[in-house]
């Protein structure tokens, strides 16, 4: 995705600098969210968010994070099209990213029952208020990062 009024040579903020108090309420939140969930999921997810909003600074630090921790590069290249990948994902893993994917697009609207219903069958109520945390979570560092201009490959806090 193509960001026409945003320029390399932008200025702007630095987040974690100008606004200290916010950014580490924001790590802290990420990190809660997080506890519970598989950590493979968390990164499938936090890529599938940073794909629908066109985010190739959270885009690369996940997809990195998700090597590291041992993830295919198969898998990696199907998450942008799960729904045609089915022998990629377990039926856990599809629940989550369509959930990942209504909440990041809400505006398309809502979520549907179907797919919370989906999604709660697959989650325990304490999982699930932690996937709907990452997921938010996830669409906050997106907008800070596109907000700010962030570069792919380099490093969110200062």
């Amino acid at each position: 995705m193509t960001h026409a009024n945003t320029t390399t040579d932008s200025v702007r903020v630095d987040f974690a600098h100008a606004a200290p108090k916010a950014f580490k309420a924001l790590i802290s939140f990420d990190a809660a969210a997080r506890e519970g969930l598989d950590p493979a999921l968390v990164e499938l997810v936090q890529i599938r968010c940073s794909q629908l909003n066109g985010c190739a600074y959270c885009l690369h630090l996940h997809t990195s994070e998700a090597r590291r921790a041992g993830e295919s590069e198969e898998r990696l290249h199907m998450i942008s099209v799960w729904r045609e990948a089915r022998d990629f994902f377990t039926e856990r893993e599809r629940a989550a990213l369509g959930l990942a994917e209504a909440v990041t697009l809400v505006s398309d609207g809502g979520v549907p029952d179907a797919v919370y219903r989906r999604t709660a069958t697959h989650f325990t109520a304490g999982e699930l208020a932690h996937l709907l945390a990452l997921i938010s979570t996830i669409n906050i560092w997106n907008r800070i990062a596109l907000s700010t201009a962030k570069a792919a490959g380099t490093l969110l806090a200062g």
